[in-house]
C-alpha cells in the first residue's frame, strides 16, 4: 500500500485529501506543521509527500530541504502561492511538482500517481532510446530521428532536449535547465529557454503551436512527455 504524507495547516484540506486518498487505497499520514512533517516522514517513511508551503512554524521550502537531506521521496507541493518565484524556489529546493490552490482533486491525484510511478522506476534502468511517437531520441548516440530521417540539432538544442528527456515526465525548473546547459552564470537568462524550446518544437513537434511532448509549465519550467 502506497503511503502518502499530507502536510497542511488547513484541517479541511487535510480531511478532504485523507478521504479521497483512502478511498483509492492509499495509506495516509498527516502533519499540520513543518516540524511534525519531518518527524512523521522520518518515522513513517512515506512513498510520496504532499506539502503546503505556508506552514505555521517552518516555510515549506525548509521542509523540502530537510527531507532532501536524507531522502529522494517525491514531493508534490500544494500551495496557494501563485508567484513564479515561489514556484521556482520550491522546485529548486527539491520539489518534484507544484499544484496551485484551489486545485482539482482529479489533477492532484493524477500528478501524485505519476510521481509515485517515476519513483518506482529503477534509477539505473533508463532507456537508451526514447520513443515519443513523433520522433525518437537516442541518448547514447546523441541523435534524434523523425519520420525515418535524422534531425540536425545544434549542441545547445541537444543539451536542452537531453536534460528534459532524461527527466521525462518530471517538471524541470528554468533555473535547473539553464544551469545544466549554459552554466551557473546564466541561471536567470530565461529568454534563452523560450528561444531554444521554440526551435526544438519547430524541428520535432507535429504541431509546434500545440506541443504534445515539449511542454511549458508557466512560470516554473518545462516537461518532456513521451
Amino acid at each position: 500500500m502506497t503511503r502518502v504524507l499530507v502536510v497542511d495547516d488547513e484541517p479541511q484540506i487535510v480531511r478532504a485529501l485523507r478521504i479521497n486518498l483512502a478511498a483509492r487505497g492509499y495509506q495516509v499520514l498527516t502533519a499540520y506543521d513543518g516540524t511534525a512533517a519531518l518527524k512523521v516522514a522520518a518515522e513513517g517513511k512515506p512513498d510520496v509527500v504532499v506539502l503546503d508551503l505556508g506552514l505555521p512554524d517552518l516555510d515549506g521550502t525548509e521542509v523540502i530541504a530537510g527531507l532532501r537531506g536524507w531522502t529522494t521521496v517525491p514531493i508534490l507541493v500544494l500551495s496557494a502561492r501563485t508567484d513564479s518565484s515561489d514556484k521556482v524556489q520550491a522546485l529548486d529546493a527539491g520539489a518534484d511538482d507544484y499544484v496551485t490552490k484551489p486545485f482539482g482533486m482529479d489533477e492532484l491525484l493524477a500528478r501524485l500517481r505519476a510521481a509515485v510511478r517515476r519513483a518506482a522506476q529503477p534509477q539505473d534502468a533508463g532507456e537508451a532510446v526514447v520513443d515519443a511517437g513523433a520522433f525518437t531520441v537516442d541518448l547514447a548516440a546523441k541523435r534524434v530521428h523523425r519520420d525515418g530521417a535524422e534531425v540536425h540539432l545544434t549542441p545547445t538544442e541537444w543539451g536542452v532536449l537531453e536534460v528534459l528527456v532524461r527527466n521525462r515526465g518530471r517538471l524541470v525548473s528554468q533555473k535547473q535547465l539553464l544551469q545544466e546547459v549554459w552554466g551557473p552564470a546564466y541561471a536567470t537568462e530565461t529568454h534563452y529557454l523560450r528561444v531554444y524550446l521554440a526551435q526544438l518544437r519547430r524541428k520535432l513537434e507535429p504541431e509546434p503551436a500545440r506541443p504534445r511532448h515539449l511542454l511549458t509549465e508557466a512560470g516554473m519550467g518545462y516537461r518532456f512527455e513521451a
